[in-house]
């Protein structure tokens, strides 16, 4: 059989190796089947770890590493253990945007508790010009999904008037979302160049997932960030992706097992965006 050397990241040979203890398998076997399903691989999945529900809920510890999650997107949300600040993918590399709106490029071997990704591929691509409110980003994003029962990946570049964003901060073990909230700081970037990362998902969802818009910002220096509440712009350009295959990992450990997820969530989302 062909031979194929090639360098990868630290974490993603410790991942290997877990994987390949786990599943009792040899890593040629392992690495061969990844690769097959990535080449292989429909670009309309996302892949989601845990639930909205339990992150309103409290329960915020790690459920898989970021080597993993990564193995399965480039792109996406989520968040850290105890909610210590907003998540960003991009360009597959993980940032953590903490509560003073400051960002840090995680390189490291981490858990993650709770995180949307998928593989961007734009399929739509347009200009939304005279944008004075974030609302107005949406409207216009509206207007290029075929479906309200889909799900939808967009990312937004260009140079912003200005961000208003926030981002929450580390909390003690088990704060409900809604109290993390409360306490999470607000800022305003003027004159930034930057990128929205956002999702969009069904009404349906909103047991597993948030429903609407959610979008994340990211200077293009790479040094401020957070969840967007309002934004503003002259011309962005925007790429759009339909997802269709949805795949969900829920922990298999720790207090997800035995937590109270029967609520609706609606609300607290509704309160927290």
């Amino acid at each position: 059989m062909p031979i194929l050397t090639v360098a990868i990241p630290v974490s993603l040979d410790a991942a290997v190796r877990v994987a390949v203890r786990q599943r009792g398998i040899s890593p040629d076997r392992l690495v061969g089947a990844a690769l097959g399903e990535y080449l292989n691989s429909h670009h309309h999945r996302m892949y989601q770890i845990s639930t909205s529900t339990a992150l309103v809920e409290g329960v915020s510890e790690g459920a898989v590493s970021s080597g993993f999650l990564l193995a399965h997107g480039d792109f996406g949300l989520g968040t850290f253990e105890n909610l210590d600040g907003e998540m960003v993918i991009l360009d597959g590399i993980i940032y953590q945007v903490r509560g003073d709106g400051a960002v840090t490029r995680r390189a490291d071997e981490f858990q993650i508790p709770f995180a949307v990704v998928t593989r961007f591929q734009e399929e739509v691509v347009f200009d939304a010009k005279n944008l004075e409110r974030l609302a107005d980003v949406e409207r216009l994003c509206d207007s290029h999904r075929e479906s309200p029962n889909l799900f939808y990946a967009l990312k937004a570049e260009g140079q912003f008037d200005q961000v208003h964003a926030r981002a929450v901060s580390r909390m003690a073990p088990g704060t409900p979302l809604v109290d993390a909230a409360a306490a999470q700081k607000e800022f305003c970037f003027r004159d930034i160049e930057g990128t929205l990362i956002g999702l969009w998902s069904p009404g349906y969802s909103g047991t597993f997932n948030v429903p609407g818009y959610h979008f994340h910002f990211l200077s293009r220096d790479r040094t401020k960030g957070g969840h967007v509440l309002d934004c503003s712009a002259n011309t962005l350009r925007v790429g759009l992706q339909t997802l269709c295959e949805y795949d969900v990992r829920l922990p298999d450990k720790g207090s997800f097992l035995t937590a109270s997820l029967d609520k609706d969530p609606a609300a607290a989302l509704e309160k927290v965006e």
